[in-house]
């Protein structure tokens, strides 16, 4: 959540961030007001506490009709130290609330506007011209015998599949590369459960109460992770970490699952926007004076990635209303697929500052032996939606694909072939 200190003091700050997200900068209002209210509070129960307290020792010392109008005054004393306390608790829980529902703060330099205000940063490679008329990834990979599309729907319904044969390999090989340069670049390899707890998925700013894209579990109150972000952002919740620790950084595998929820009619066809994939996603733990910087390093490191599979890509600075909420700053890199003429997104990073870590209470100690919270990055590596670019990309008119020379040792075949 937002730092309460950062509002009192710079409150248009917030009400910029809120503009530039598209949405309501009354909130800011509702929160100042809400905290001065419950700071009121506080000190007036914390004098009537103190006074009680007094009270208490001058009774002790006293006789007759004193006694008996310290003894009244400490009983009215006790209603009001009760009332104080109940109205202090009940502010500070309406401040929570409201806290809960505010989006970080957006990083200076972002976009302002919607899904199509993002700005083009970077463009790597030109798209290729075909001698022939290119096939889709769909039908590439049915060809291969790779995607299966038909039998995922007949077993688990629309917009699931099963990757056989060279589309299993091709997936393994990809994420398999994608964890060992994470491994090279000092990351701890991390398997990560899937199912979570509420308050994890709530402190690393799903609204599980409101996000239709999560599925839920309602019998066990748990719910299905959309990214292993969710689950390396809860892995050090509710800890103090020594600051000779950082920055710590966690590389999840993990399926993935989201209901896609509002987007029926999109994509409909072949493996772009399904319900469960499989990813593997970069998550740092840095100081915040730091995390400029590391967010800079998660993008290098998801370029080097695409470059491995030679396919044409950009990289856009995401607009402030399309951030998500715990982002203060995201950059995509979109690959090109040529039977769409457009690029598509096959990765993200973002700056999450030290939003997650107030949420979910993840702290380190300072130099003076004070705890202060961390900020949290995350980025992706490689995901099941790669295959679509790295099929359509490399495709021949024989309808065999050439596998990218970076990838070949793990997946075992220089060319995968159609299946006779």
């Amino acid at each position: 959540m937002i730092d309460l200190r950062t509002l009192r003091e710079d409150p248009d700050r917030l009400r910029a961030s809120q503009r530039a997200r598209g949405e309501d900068d009354s909130i800011v209002d509702t929160l100042l007001d809400l905290d001065e209210r419950r700071r009121s509070a506080l000190t007036s129960f914390e004098s009537l506490r103190a006074e009680q307290k007094s009270m208490g020792k001058s009774v002790s010392k006293a006789q007759g009709e004193e006694k008996a109008a310290l003894l009244q005054r400490a009983k009215d004393l006790a209603g009001q130290v009760k009332t104080a306390e109940s109205e202090a608790e009940k502010l500070g829980a309406e401040l929570d609330e409201v806290l809960q529902t505010v989006p970080n703060i957006v990083e200076e330099g972002a976009p302002s506007g919607g899904e199509d205000d993002y700005v083009v940063l970077e463009t790597y490679g030109e798209p290729r011209t075909f001698d022939f008329e290119p096939k889709d990834h769909l039908e590439l990979g049915e060809a291969l015998g790779a995607i299966d599309m038909e039998r995922g729907a007949k077993v688990s319904g629309s917009r699931f599949f099963f990757l056989r044969g060279v589309g299993a390999r091709l997936q393994l090989g990809l994420l398999n590369m994608a964890m060992q340069q994470a491994i090279e670049a000092g990351f701890t390899p991390m398997i990560t459960p899937v199912l979570v707890k509420p308050e994890t998925m709530q402190g690393t700013g799903f609204h599980v109460a409101h996000d239709k894209e999560i599925y839920r579990l309602p019998e066990d109150d748990l719910y299905l992770v959309g990214t292993s972000e969710v689950s390396l952002a809860g892995y050090h919740a509710q800890e103090i970490l020594s600051a000779d620790e950082l920055p710590l950084r966690y590389a999840g595998w993990s399926s993935c699952f989201r209901r896609e929820a509002g987007s029926y009619g999109k994509d409909t066809r072949g493996i772009i926007r399904v319900h469960q994939f499989d990813k593997v996603e970069m998550f740092s733990y840095v100081r915040p004076e730091d995390a400029h910087e590391e967010h800079q390093r998660l993008l290098g490191w998801e370029k080097d990635m695409l470059a491995k599979i030679e396919v044409p890509y950009r990289i856009i600075d995401t607009a402030a209303g399309d951030l998500g909420m715990s982002a203060a700053r995201k950059f995509d890199c979109e690959a090109w697929i040529p039977t769409q003429g457009r690029y598509r997104e096959l990765t993200s990073t973002s700056n999450c500052t030290e939003f997650q870590a107030r949420r979910l209470a993840v702290r380190y100690r300072d130099k003076d032996g004070k705890p202060q919270h961390l900020a949290t990055l995350n980025g992706t590596l490689a995901t099941t939606r790669w295959i679509v670019a790295i099929l359509e990309n490399h495709q021949q008119a024989d309808g065999s694909v050439v596998v990218p020379q970076a990838l070949r040792p793990y997946v075992g075949l220089d060319v995968l072939e159609p299946v006779k």
